[in-house]
C-alpha cells in the first residue's frame, strides 16, 4: 500500500451560516492521483484552500504524514512539502519562465523574507528552477517571457513553479481550465508523469481527463462527499449520476 502523505479527517469550513465544506475525509498517497469532482459550488476549491492552509478549518484535522498541520500557515505547509496551483493562471507575465520558477524556489526556501535575497548567491534555486522546467517540458522555453507562452504552456509553467519547491504533495486546481483540445493531451501527460514521486489531488471538470488520470475519485455536492472509490465504481453510482443532472452517459463512457 502506498504511503499516505496528506490526510483530512472530518474537515469542515463554515462562512457564517454557509457550510462550504462539510465533514470531508480523504487521503492522498504517493504514487496516486486522487481526483475530486462535483458541480460548481460543491466545495472543491474551498477544500484545496483548506489543505494548503489558505483557509483555516472550522473543524476537523489535516495531517501531513503523521504531523497535525491543521493550524499551520500556508507558507509553513508549503515548506512542509505541499504545493498547489490555482484555477486562474498565476504567473509573473513580464518575467521569463526560468525567472518565475527561480522565484518560486526562492520563496519556498525562505518564505516572504527570502524573496529579498540575491538569487545569484544561491545557485541551488537556479538548479531547482531548471529541473522543474525540464520536468514540465519547458526547458527550451526557459528564457521566454511568461506573457508570450501559450495558455497550455502557462498552465505547465504553473506546475513547474509548484515543482520548484520540491514538494511531495501536489494540489492541482483545474489545471485544464480554459485550455483547448490541442493543449489538454500535453498537460494530461505531464500530470500522469508526476504520479510516481508525488501524491496528487486533482480538481477538474474535464471528465475525459479525470477518468484517464485518476486512480481514485471523490465526488462532492453541497460541501459533502457523496461517493468515493475507483473510476468504475463512480461511473456506476446512481447518486453521482443524479448530481450530474443527466450526465450518466458522460460518466459511463
Amino acid at each position: 500500500m502506498n504511503e499516505v502523505l496528506l490526510r483530512a479527517n472530518d474537515l469542515s469550513r463554515r462562512f457564517g451560516g454557509l457550510v462550504a465544506v462539510d465533514g470531508v475525509s480523504l487521503a492522498l498517497a504517493r504514487g496516486e492521483i486522487h481526483a475530486v469532482i462535483g458541480p460548481n459550488g460543491a466545495g472543491k476549491s474551498t477544500l484545496v484552500n483548506l489543505l494548503s492552509g489558505e483557509l483555516a478549518a472550522s473543524s476537523g484535522t489535516i495531517h501531513l504524514r503523521e504531523i497535525d498541520v491543521t493550524r499551520w500557515s500556508a507558507d509553513r505547509i508549503a515548506r512542509g512539502g505541499v504545493a498547489r496551483t490555482f484555477q486562474h493562471t498565476n504567473v509573473f507575465p513580464a518575467f521569463s519562465a526560468f525567472e518565475n520558477c527561480r522565484l518560486a524556489a526562492q520563496a519556498h526556501a525562505g518564505g516572504v523574507p527570502g524573496l529579498w535575497r540575491n538569487a545569484h548567491r544561491y545557485p541551488a534555486w537556479s538548479a531547482a528552477a531548471l529541473a522543474a522546467l525540464a520536468a514540465t517540458a519547458l526547458a527550451a522555453r526557459a528564457e521566454v517571457a511568461a506573457s508570450t507562452l501559450s495558455h497550455g504552456e502557462q498552465r505547465a509553467l504553473e506546475i513547474a513553479m509548484a515543482l520548484a519547491g520540491a514538494p511531495s504533495v501536489l494540489l492541482l486546481d483545474e489545471p485544464l481550465a480554459g485550455m483547448g483540445p490541442e493543449d489538454v493531451a500535453g498537460v494530461v501527460g505531464l500530470v500522469r508523469g508526476l504520479r510516481e514521486r508525488h501524491a496528487i489531488l486533482l480538481i477538474e471538470h474535464d471528465m475525459d481527463a479525470v477518468f484517464a488520470l485518476a486512480d481514485r475519485l471523490t465526488v462532492m455536492a453541497n460541501g459533502r462527499v457523496i461517493a468515493s472509490g475507483t473510476a468504475q465504481a463512480i461511473r456506476e453510482n446512481a447518486e453521482v449520476q443524479e448530481v450530474y443532472l443527466g450526465a450518466a452517459g458522460e460518466l459511463a463512457s
